[in-house]
């Protein structure tokens, strides 16, 4: 599976100039390659991201987290997300599952890994727990 150079461009984007706050991506299966599928705006909220993954069809996302320490440090964490709804088809189950570790390799700086099929798996309360 080849990854759009757009991808990792966003990415870096998102990591040194947080240009971004989340970066969806998805397969085109067409052309065999993981694209960027939306932009999240420095202002946009983990509500606003959760609400653009797809209900029946799986997507990899990157979600830059900001959040304060128990020792009151603002701090940030960039999570991978791969989501895999239960209603989404099989062959592109497979498919995410299967392109998932060498597409996040070509993303450097990944710091927490979410794997979610329901969007209670991914919850404001598990990516807090994860991020601390």
């Amino acid at each position: 599976m080849a990854v759009c150079d757009e991808c990792k461009l966003k990415f870096l984007e998102l990591k040194a100039k947080r240009s971004f706050r989340f970066i969806v991506f998805k397969i085109n299966e067409k052309v065999q390659q993981v694209v960027v599928d939306r932009l999240g705006q420095p202002g946009e909220s983990y509500d606003d991201f959760t609400a653009c993954l797809p209900a029946d069809e799986c997507r990899y996302a990157v979600f830059d987290f900001d959040f304060v320490t128990d020792e009151n440090c603002q701090k940030s964490k960039i999570f991978f997300i791969s989501w895999a709804p239960d209603t989404s088809r099989v062959r592109s189950k497979m498919l995410y599952a299967s392109s998932k570790d060498r597409f996040k390799r070509e993303l450097d700086g990944i710091q927490v890994e979410l794997q979610a099929t329901d969007p209670s798996e991914m919850s404001m309360d598990i990516v807090k727990s994860r991020a601390l």
